[in-house]
């Protein structure tokens, strides 16, 4: 059953400081002292959760207007904060990990090895250098956010310019796509200082802790415990050998569809011949339909009562706006328990595929909030975006309330074609920061002729015309996770090599596939990626045939 959500506008969690901080974690530290692991575990995992809270709420406000002074400064403190808080959290984590065996009692294999990776990333004498690399991150966010791009006599954000980005007329993308790249061609420098300023601060955050590389201690902070950089790059190349040619000919197909005398990469973005079909309507309508499209799929009415409860509770903010940060994401206040869903609607597909995305983040963490430990109540990103991405597939039946009248079924087919078609990209962008990390001195530009030659093994078709900022390899930048969350993308295609899986078991049995993932939401992070994914009756992606079977089937259902 569906608790009832508090108001989204009634949270406010106390702000925290140094001093109560101080005060939180010496009760925790007493208890240990009087050997109550019970009791230190619950009051730690109590704290955490506020924290948590706390700065989720301060991260997302930031994000909803990056212009409000009030909003900046808090997002300031809380990145000045946040390293004192980990580096308390990380001493409570160190002195558990003594007492292992009694620890696992209470925690389990998995938190434990989650920990294990925790207490190597963080050191007081890289406390600083945390606080820089927020507000670096913090800088890059509002700059992306700050832009306001004249076309055709308007003036756009980026997520604004999208939807003439695949617009049905071929100037108007190539147009679309000159005012973008204009934009980063005139914050080139400034991007470029960024980022220069991030990877070397990460790599001497790395060097700090005794690691060779930030890869090490990236791999670390994503707390990845089951599976090596080694594994990562032999996922890659079967995307490049399974996926990448089978893209090609899509491609090469609708290059002969649309009559293209070459395909241009402001070409890519318009999938159907017929135009890319849009959503059914108003934000209005399509929040109605999508109460429609979650009654019909779950018979138990348990979506449809949690998405109701988002609703009109107000733990949604979907229309993009001025001063609003670009991207979609889900987060959550875990001391009441409640997702929160954060995008930009722009009136084209993608804001079925960012709502179905996130509210399958959203779902997920719902349904793992009674889990005993902070930790466990998100599994590690890789896993995070199975649920995800497996909603987007499971919406498939129903998907037709939330597309524009008569396109549902060109709807699947061009979401089937864009997460094939996503598989080489996610591939380059991992494969990308694995290069930078691995020779941090390179200069701007010989990280953009990175990019340019990698673009070139995982996307081969990419021609980006008289574009010359993507052109030299400056496509890179519009990434943000290159920028704000090292290493967290190759999660995407992984997660994705499983829900494809979902995707086949629901076209013979979709019942059987809707239990799978409600079974896979209730597990939450309680288990490392590969535990839960072969949990679940999956192939674990890293495997030789992961990929075989998912690519047959889609280029049979796409090739007709």
């Amino acid at each position: 059953m569906i608790t009832s959500f508090p108001a989204f506008d009634t949270l406010d969690f106390p702000t925290p400081t140094r001093e109560t901080l101080d005060q939180a974690y010496e009760a925790i530290g007493a208890a240990l002292d009087n050997d109550d692991l019970a009791t230190g575990l619950a009051l730690f995992d109590a704290q955490r959760r506020a924290y948590e809270s706390w700065s989720a709420l301060v991260e997302l406000r930031f994000s909803q207007d990056t212009r409000n002074a009030n909003y900046v400064a808090a997002r300031d403190y809380a990145d000045s904060l946040t390293p004192y808080a980990t580096n308390l959290e990380t001493q409570i984590k160190k002195r558990v990990l003594a007492r292992r065996e009694d620890a696992q009692t209470h925690l389990g294999a998995h938190v434990l090895a989650l920990w294990d990776a925790d207490i190597t990333t963080f050191d007081v004498r890289i406390e600083a250098m945390l606080a820089e690399e927020a507000r670096l991150c913090a800088e890059y966010t509002a700059l992306l956010a700050s832009g306001e791009i004249a076309f055709r006599g308007e003036r756009h954000n980026l997520s604004g310019l999208e939807p003439f980005q695949q617009d049905s007329d071929r100037a108007t993308r190539h147009e679309a796509e000159a005012a973008r790249w204009g934009f980063y061609e005139a914050n080139g420098e400034q991007l470029d200082r960024i980022f220069d300023d991030l990877v070397r601060l990460r790599t001497g955050m790395a060097h700090t802790l005794g690691f060779d590389s930030y890869i090490d201690l990236g791999y670390r902070r994503m707390r990845r415990t089951d599976y090596n950089a080694q594994d990562v790059a032999r996922f890659r190349e079967r995307i490049a050998s399974h996926v990448t040619p089978l893209v090609q000919a899509l491609l090469q197909r609708r290059q002969l569809e649309m009559g293209w005398d070459s395909l241009k990469a402001w070409d890519e973005a318009l999938v159907d011949p017929r135009g890319n079909p849009g959503p059914a309507g108003d934000y209005d309508l399509m929040i109605a339909r999508a109460r429609e499209m979650f009654t019909r799929l779950d018979e138990s009415g348990e979506m449809a009562a949690f998405f109701t409860e988002m609703v009109e509770k107000n733990y949604l903010d979907l229309k993009n706006r001025a001063g609003k940060a670009g991207g979609g994401f889900c987060t959550s206040f875990s001391t009441q328990g409640t997702p929160f869903i954060f995008a930009n609607f722009n009136g084209t597909h993608g804001d079925i595929g960012v709502f179905t995305h996130e509210m399958g983040h959203a779902f997920q963490n719902w349904k793992s909030r009674g889990l005993p430990m902070i930790d466990m109540l998100w599994p590690t990103m890789e896993g995070a975006e199975i649920h995800s991405m497996g909603l987007e597939f499971l919406t498939w039946p129903e998907i037709d309330l939330l597309v524009e009248e008569g396109a549902g079924e060109r709807y699947r087919r061009l979401h089937l074609i864009e997460s094939l078609s996503f598989l080489p990209y996610g591939a380059c962008v991992d494969h990308f920061q694995h290069e930078i990390y691995a020779k941090p001195g390179m200069s701007p530009e010989e990280r953009h002729a990175t990019w340019q030659r990698l673009e070139k093994q995982y996307l081969p078709w990419r021609d980006w015309g008289d574009l010359a900022y993507p052109a030299k390899g400056g496509r890179w930048q519009a990434q943000r996770h290159i920028y704000n969350s090292p290493f967290y993308y190759i999660d995407y295609t992984l997660a994705l090599c499983v829900a494809l899986q979902i995707w086949l078991i629901a076209q013979v049995d979709a019942p059987r596939a809707l239990e799978l993932y409600r079974g896979l939401c209730e597990a939450g992070g309680s288990q490392a990626f590969c535990s839960l994914v072969r949990n679940a009756g999956l192939t674990v992606p890293f495997e030789d045939d992961a990929l075989a079977e998912i690519v047959d089937e889609a280029e049979q259902m796409l090739m007709m």
